[in-house]
């Protein structure tokens, strides 16, 4: 999936038609406001940016990105009218990967998108998890379960990558909060058990890879 932030509806419909035509799934946003309620629902593989934008301009957006853990690796190609020297460093020193000035052609646009995926692995699937039904793409912070894409939190997703990547491993409930909520946890709290449910709940059959192990915590793995 990728993401682009355009007020302009005309260069908007018209980057979003290039990338699908091309083989992409892409969906656009107006507004800074949708454009985030939509990252917390899906994390995209790659966001294109414009800097002129209502509500909030598009490097204050990217530092937003590059200063949050779940997105300072994501790639951005910021999109701009101002095409000088001075606005493409000021771009990159932002934390743009790439920086393409308006107008810019179909071409030109495509072999970019191509270019940075290939060079932070967006289109492989090496990194790909799977367990049972459940599958989940590092790369493009999605999962399915049972071929069907399963919407997650960022603690919901988290906590299934962890254990899925330390398949049959027993974690406790604290090492979980530590990991996860990136804080050492005193006292009782059903902060664990309450995300292991929905995510079981939201994975429907395939939720039974995360496996109760009592008196301890919780693992991924297979039900002889």
């Amino acid at each position: 999936m990728i993401y682009l932030l355009e007020d302009d509806s005309g260069i908007r419909n018209f980057v979003i038609y290039a990338l699908n035509n091309s083989g992409f799934e892409a969906e656009g946003f107006e507004l800074p406001s949708a454009f985030y309620e939509a990252m917390q629902k899906q994390l995209p593989e790659l966001v294109l940016l414009d800097i002129m934008l209502p509500e909030e301009d598009g490097l204050s957006i990217l530092r937003k990105l590059r200063s949050d853990p779940s997105t300072e690796k994501l790639p951005v190609i910021m999109l701009s009218a101002r095409g000088t020297e001075f606005d493409k460093v000021t771009g990159l020193d932002s934390g743009a990967d790439d920086y393409i000035s308006k107008p810019f052609g179909t071409m030109e646009l495509i072999s970019r998108v191509k270019a940075l995926l290939r060079r932070s692995g967006g289109d492989s699937a090496s990194d790909t998890i799977v367990l049972g039904d459940v599958t989940v793409y590092p790369q493009r912070h999605e999962v399915t379960a049972s071929g069907s894409k399963v919407l997650l939190t960022h603690k919901e997703y988290d906590l299934l990558l962890i254990l899925l990547k330390n398949k049959e491993r027993v974690f406790s409930r604290d090492e979980l909060l530590r990991k996860v909520w990136g804080y050492d946890f005193s006292g009782e709290s059903r902060t664990v058990d309450v995300h292991i449910r929905t995510l079981r709940s939201k994975l429907g059959d395939a939720g039974d890879v995360i496996i109760t192990v009592r008196g301890v915590g919780y693992k991924a793995g297979e039900e002889p």
